[in-house]
Formats: structure tokens, C-alpha cells, sequence
């Protein structure tokens, strides 16, 4: 968080964090994150900057532990952890789930987005479902620590599909895997503009 590093800085209004998405050559999303006295025209400046070289800001209106991105990713790794660790899904079909499931719609359309055409409207789908999705959420409490028994059984399972020494080879694969998705992302958006 910028205030824990700029508070005692001479020109702090001038600082601002700008946290990008590894790999940010293939990922355009960055966190713009001002502190509490960063001046409004640096978050302005920044987000443009960020835009003019091709990225994809977001601001965040508040500082917060860990940024927005991986709060998000924080709370699919805790359920995943969570699924495996109770016995109710092996690590590869909790894998399978979110790259054939939540991952297809959501590399080009949000939570929100996806709610709201999932019912009639936002306020429709929290009517409908909003209920269930908070007792579901009763039970996702505390967070479980990443280790043990469950460390032991997913860690056996990515290192039967991925090999330590074929890391690197899949990060490889990775990256042309991104590359392909901003090319087909960046296409579909170009016939969107044209019509």
C-alpha cells in the first residue's frame, strides 16, 4: 500500500503505485493505487499513461491489503484449497472447473456482467439467487491454512500433469496461450466497434 512507504516522503502527493499482471507483456490490466494524499492529477496522469502505452488501468477508489486483483484470485485459491481439503473435488477437476467453467466466460466478461445477464438484471439475479449465494459464503469461513495433508495431495497432482522439470516448457506454453487470447480479444473487439 503506498501510505506505508510514502507517509514521511517530502512530495508524497506525487506518489502512486501502479501494480501490473504478471506476464504485463500478454496481461493489460494494472492497479492504479493512490494513497490517501496522492494528488488527483497523478492518479489522472497515471491512468493515462497507463492507457497510452496499451494497458488496461483500474483505479483503485481505496487502499487495500494484497489489491484488488488478488483478492479476487485470493478468495478462488481459498475455495479451491478448501474443496480439495474437504473431500469434495480432486485438485484436477477443481482445475477443470474454472478452465472450462468460470474461465471461459470470464476472460471477456465480469462478475457483474455475468450475473446480470444470468437473470433478468442485476437486482433479479440477487433476488433469485442472493439468499443461497450468502449461505453458501457461511460456509467458505475461516480461511484454511495452504499446507499439510492437502499441500501434499494438490502438489502430487500438478506435479503428475506438470513435472518440476517441465515448469519452464509451461510457462512457455502459457505465454503463447496469452498471446493468442489478446489477438482474438483484440479482434473481437475490433469487429464489435465495426458494427
Amino acid at each position: 500500500m503506498p501510505s506505508v512507504f510514502t507517509s514521511d516522503l517530502q512530495h508524497k502527493a506525487q506518489c502512486i503505485v501502479a501494480h501490473p499482471i504478471n506476464p504485463p507483456h500478454y496481461i493489460p490490466l494494472v492497479e492504479v493505487v493512490p494513497s490517501p494524499w496522492t494528488s488527483q492529477t497523478v492518479v489522472s496522469s497515471t491512468m493515462d499513461i497507463m492507457r497510452s502505452l496499451g494497458q488496461s488501468p483500474i483505479r483503485a477508489k481505496k487502499e487495500v491489503n494484497g489489491f484488488i486483483l488478488n483478492r479476487l484470485q485470493y478468495a478462488l485459491i481459498m475455495e479451491a484449497w478448501r474443496l480439495v481439503e474437504d473431500g469434495i473435488a480432486s485438485p484436477e477437476d477443481v482445475d477443470q472447473a474454472v478452465v472450462e467453467g468460470l474461465g471461459m466466460r470470464y476472460s471477456f466478461m465480469g462478475v457483474f456482467e455475468t450475473m446480470h445477464i444470468n437473470a433478468d438484471g442485476m437486482e433479479d439475479y440477487c433476488k433469485r439467487y442472493g439468499a443461497n449465494i450468502t449461505e453458501v459464503c457461511k460456509s467458505q469461513t475461516p480461511p484454511r491454512a495452504l499446507g499439510g495433508d492437502t499441500l501434499a495431495t494438490i502438489n502430487d497432482a500438478m506435479i503428475k500433469k506438470i513435472p518440476l522439470e517441465k515448469l519452464k516448457e509451461k510457462r512457455e506454453w502459457r505465454e503463447q496461450r496469452l498471446a493468442a487470447l489478446v489477438s482474438h480479444t483484440a479482434e473481437m473487439k475490433s469487429q464489435e466497434n465495426t458494427n
